[in-house]
């Protein structure tokens, strides 16, 4: 019965799910994605490369791929920090590339499989232990709209 509690829970649910499955190609099923460009700042390092989803490993929907590099001009060490959250629950960041002196560190991160509530941020820091001190979070799930 829809006025019931569990009915308009799980009338939301589907809700959410059609926004989500509308917003991402991945979401609906489709086999990959075309590349999508995406780039981060912080200070004097730079990341910034493609990401695409392409059929899981697993053999059930997709994975999440992201390559790039992280460049870096100054002094210090710079790293690439990368947050998951599943089911709207954010995860911790995880380091995924360092740089420390002028350089450049490869960026290589694969999420399988990828879920459609799932969404991802990464960030660029100054140093390698923590996300004190970040640029601006870019995320890795937003897809353009085609149509």
């Amino acid at each position: 019965m829809i006025n019931s509690l569990g009915g308009r829970a799980l009338c939301a649910a589907a809700a959410i799910c059609a926004v989500v499955s509308a917003a991402s190609p991945a979401a609906a099923g489709v086999p990959g994605t075309a590349a999508v460009d995406w780039s981060a700042t912080h200070g004097a390092s730079v990341a910034s490369g493609t990401r695409w989803t392409e059929p899981s490993g697993t053999g059930l929907g997709s994975a999440l791929v992201v390559r790039g590099e992280l460049r870096n001009s100054g002094t210090a060490c710079s790293s690439v920090w990368v947050r998951w959250t599943y089911d709207f629950v954010p995860g911790p960041y995880h380091r995924h590339a360092t740089q420390c002196g002028t350089g450049t560190a490869e960026v290589n991160v694969r999420l399988d499989p990828y879920r459609p509530t799932t969404t991802g941020q990464l960030t660029v820091c100054r140093g390698t232990a923590d996300t004190r001190d970040c640029g601006p979070a870019v995320s890795l799930t937003s897809w353009p709209v085609n149509g």
